[in-house]
C-alpha cells in the first residue's frame, strides 16, 4: 500500500499538497487527518466527491510500504502514523517547506518557498500533469493562505510563478473569497465602524437592504471583507458599500446578500460590474451617493427571481436501488450509471437510505457483497422541496455533510442534487 499524508490541524496549504501528491503518484491513498483546521470544514464537505479522502482510521499500517509525507517534517504532526517511526522495511518520501524535522526520508524534495504546495506545483508543471480547475483552484489557496496572500516575508518568486501557472489552468479567484477570511488592519477596522455608525436600513421587496456610502483616499485593499462584515454586524439580507475616491475621480460600489433572491452579480450587471449570486462589485465614475442609491433601489425593485431552483440543476429520472438489492450488483450500476451514490427504496417506491462509494468502506469480508445494500446505507435520509435554490441545498449539504440530496415534489422523489451540481452553479467551472 502506497499512501500520502501530512499535518494535524491541516491547513489549505497542507490539503492542497495532498491532493497535489495523488497528481504526481497515480493510484496514492491520500490520508487525511481528523483534525483540520476550521477554514478546511465547509470546503471539504463540498468537494468530498472530488477529492477522495481516507480517515487514518481506516488505514492498517502494516500494510503500508510507501509512506509519502507532505507540508510537514515531525512524526509528532501525523496522526495515526507513530507506529511507523521505526520500521525498517518503509520508504518514506517527504515533500517539505520547513527547514527542521525528524522524519528520516529517503527521498526528501525540500525548498524555503513561501508554500509546500508550490515545490509540488512545481514539480507537477516539470512533469507535464494533467491538473483540473478545482484542483488548480485549491493548490491556489494553500499559496495565497501560506503566503499571506503574497505578503509574507517568506513569499518567493517561485510563490508568484506558481501562482501564474495555476491561473493559466483556470483556477478561479472567486472560489478564494468564498473560503479564506482576509486580514484586515486599522484602515479597514476604522471604515467599518464609520459604515456602522451612519448605518441606514430600507425594505425593499420585503427585504431588508443597507447602502451606506463614504469617501476614502487611495487604494484600501480588502474592502469586500468590510462590506460583508458590515452586512453581518448589522444583520441584513444584503449590503451595499459605496466608496468615492474623489481624487481619482472614481466610485466602488460593493454588495455582498446572504439571500439567493437578492443576485448581487445580476444587479452588479446592471451597473456595469459582475459578480456572483452572494457578492459583486461595479467601478463608476465618481458619482453623488445619492444617485447610486436610487440607481441600486431601481435595479433591485426590477430584479425579478433570478436565482437558480433545484429544478434547474438537479439530476432526473432518478435511478434508484431497492434496498435488497445485492451490494455487488449495486456496484456495478454504480459504475454503469457514473454516479458517486444512490437512492434507496423500498418495495414501495418509499425512500428508505442513501448509498454512497464511501459507504463501500464498511465492507472488510468478501462474502458481504452478496448482503443486501440495506445492511451499508445510510438510513438517515435529508431531502429538499423541489422550488428551493441551490444556495440552501449547499447549507443542507454542509450541515449534515452529505454529497447528494432527493428533490421532492409531493412526497415524491422527483431528482437529484449533487455537490457537483452546487460547485457548477457557485464556482462556474463547467468546461469550455
Amino acid at each position: 500500500m502506497k499512501i500520502v499524508t501530512t499535518h494535524k490541524g491541516t491547513d489549505f496549504d497542507a490539503l492542497a499538497s495532498l491532493v497535489a501528491a495523488t497528481v504526481i503518484y497515480p493510484g496514492i491513498i491520500p490520508v487525511l487527518p481528523d483534525s483540520i483546521n476550521p477554514n478546511l470544514k465547509a470546503f471539504i464537505s463540498i468537494h468530498k466527491d472530488v477529492f477522495d479522502f481516507y480517515s487514518p482510521r481506516e488505514i492498517e499500517p502494516d500494510e503500508i510500504k510507501t509512506l509519502v509525507v507532505v507540508d510537514t517534517n515531525s512524526w509528532n504532526r501525523l496522526e495515526g502514523m507513530k507506529k511507523l517511526e521505526h520500521r525498517n522495511d518503509l520508504e518514506i518520501i517527504l515533500w517539505d517547506h520547513h527547514s527542521k524535522g525528524d522524519i528520516a526520508a529517503d527521498q526528501i524534495n525540500h525548498e524555503n518557498f513561501g508554500a509546500n504546495i508550490t515545490l509540488m506545483v512545481n514539480e507537477i508543471h516539470r512533469k507535464g500533469k494533467i491538473i483540473t480547475p478545482v484542483q488548480a483552484s485549491l493548490f491556489l489557496m494553500g499559496i495565497y493562505e501560506d503566503t499571506g496572500n503574497m505578503t509574507f516575508t517568506s513569499t518567493k518568486a517561485e510563490d508568484a510563478r506558481a501562482v501564474a501557472y495555476l491561473l493559466e489552468r483556470k483556477a478561479d479567484l472567486h472560489i478564494l473569497s468564498k473560503f479564506l477570511r482576509h486580514a484586515y488592519g486599522k484602515k479597514q477596522k476604522d471604515i467599518l465602524f464609520k459604515m456602522i455608525q451612519n448605518t441606514s436600513r430600507r425594505e425593499i421587496k420585503g427585504f431588508n437592504i443597507s447602502i451606506a456610502g463614504m469617501s476614502v483616499k487611495g487604494h484600501i485593499p480588502n474592502l469586500a471583507l468590510v462590506v460583508q462584515m458590515y452586512r453581518e454586524i448589522v444583520n441584513v439580507d444584503a449590503a451595499f458599500g459605496v466608496f468615492t475616491d474623489t481624487a481619482r475621480n472614481r466610485t466602488m460600489v460593493i454588495g455582498r446578500s446572504d439571500l439567493d433572491e437578492i443576485n448581487i452579480g445580476a444587479i452588479m450587471k446592471g451597473m456595469g460590474g459582475g459578480g456572483h449570486p452572494g457578492a459583486g462589485s461595479a467601478l463608476l465614475k465618481s458619482t453623488d451617493l445619492s444617485v447610486i442609491e436610487e440607481m441600486l433601489v431601481d435595479i433591485i425593485n426590477g430584479n425579478q427571481q433570478t436565482s437558480v431552483i433545484l429544478r434547474d440543476i438537479m439530476s432526473y429520472p432518478v435511478i434508484t436501488v431497492n434496498e435488497n438489492t445485492k451490494v455487488d450488483e449495486v456496484a456495478i450500476k454504480l459504475r454503469e450509471c457514473g454516479c458517486t451514490g444512490l437512492p434507496v427504496v423500498d418495495n414501495k417506491d418509499r425512500i428508505v437510505g442513501v448509498i454512497s462509494r464511501r459507504d463501500f468502506k464498511k465492507i472488510r469480508k468478501e462474502k458481504q457483497v452478496q448482503s443486501p445494500v440495506k445492511a451499508f446505507m445510510s438510513r438517515s435520509v435529508i431531502s429538499i422541496d423541489h422550488d428551493k435554490n441551490a444556495i440552501d441545498a449547499a447549507r443542507l449539504m454542509i450541515r449534515n455533510d452529505i454529497g447528494r440530496i432527493p428533490v421532492m415534489k409531493d412526497d415524491h422523489i422527483i431528482g437529484i442534487v449533487t455537490r457537483s451540481d452546487v460547485m457548477l452553479y457557485f464556482y462556474d467551472l463547467l468546461p469550455d
